[in-house]
């Protein structure tokens, strides 16, 4: 994957924008950081969303707000948003599998609603300004729904379409779909970049096989990131788990109110790290501030 793209893909309650920051100066090697989606809650965009996506926040940070809506309208509104905060750049979330959003036609749900679709497809069009790129599934129920919403999604004016290739009932269960992935490449007109059960980079080449081609613009990782912060750059492991979590601490003492805020924060930092069972153990059960910092410095020496 030498040249190619990477992204880090969002997960919410992980990759905030403390989190996106400690990882583009201590680590870098990604070019775009993805968003947790922004959305409509109680009828209004959520404040706690747009807090993230302030580009104060993000100054200096390759940032790409994503967005998840059930139409045209809250498409839009969401859009008028962030535009209003001067962003250029959008992604729209077309794959999220969790059940509150697809049952209200959002993230994978979305796809078993054309007509939604072409109202999204209309409301970009309106916006000639704004760079826009997808994430989705190949279906939520079959991939017959993903292959039927493409038409749309080649008429959508994209730069590029990132495929994760479960469908949106498995949410992250069972392994990624690779033939799938490549029957989307062969009707995708846009370039496309693949995510899913990416954990590993071999002589500095991140490996996806059966994935080659020269519309794979590149990968998105999430997961796989999140366990190895340290993949993408050239930094050993210590050093970067020693770094990160410094500037991630640092920013929650600041910013959240008593220990159980700030060690839900810091817990969330650890929990897809790869650490040795004990360790991790210990750093998850702090209760006090004291004991986690007793704890994160006796992990240090095992990495």
């Amino acid at each position: 994957m030498n040249g190619r793209y990477i992204a880090f893909a969002p997960l919410q309650g992980y990759t905030d924008a403390a989190y996106r920051r400690a990882h583009h100066e201590c680590v870098g090697g990604v070019d775009e950081y993805y968003t947790p989606f922004v959305r409509i809650e109680k009828g209004e965009v959520r404040r706690k969303d747009l807090r993230d996506t302030d580009p104060a926040a993000n100054e200096g940070v390759p940032t790409v707000p994503q967005v998840i809506a059930a139409g045209g309208d809250e498409f839009a509104r969401l859009c008028d948003a962030l535009q209003g905060q001067g962003w250029g750049r959008i992604d729209l979330n077309m794959g999220c599998p969790f059940p509150m959003q697809v049952r209200a036609g959002r993230g994978s749900g979305l796809l078993q609603h054309p007509d939604r679709l072409e109202e999204i497809l209309r409301e970009m069009q309106r916006r000639p300004e704004v760079t826009f790129s997808v994430k989705m599934r190949p279906g939520q129920e079959s991939i017959d729904e993903g292959l039927a919403a493409m038409p749309i999604v080649n008429d959508m004016p994209l730069v590029h379409v990132t495929l994760h290739p479960r469908l949106g009932r498995q949410q992250y269960k069972g392994v990624a779909d690779k033939e799938a992935f490549a029957r989307f490449m062969e009707v995708c007109r846009h370039p496309m970049v693949y995510n899913g059960d990416i954990g590993e980079i071999e002589n500095g080449e991140l490996k996806v096989d059966n994935c080659a081609g020269a519309k794979l613009k590149g990968v998105m990782i999430g997961r796989g990131l999140l366990a190895r912060p340290w993949m993408t750059g050239d930094k050993g492991a210590a050093q970067v788990l020693q770094d990160m979590h410094a500037t991630v601490y640092r920013h929650a003492v600041e910013n959240l109110c008593g220990d159980s805020q700030i060690l839900s924060r810091l817990h969330a930092f650890w929990e897809y790290v790869d650490l040795p069972h004990k360790q991790k153990k210990a750093i998850m059960k702090a209760t006090s501030l004291p004991r986690y910092r007793e704890a994160v410095a006796s992990a240090m020496p095992v990495l």
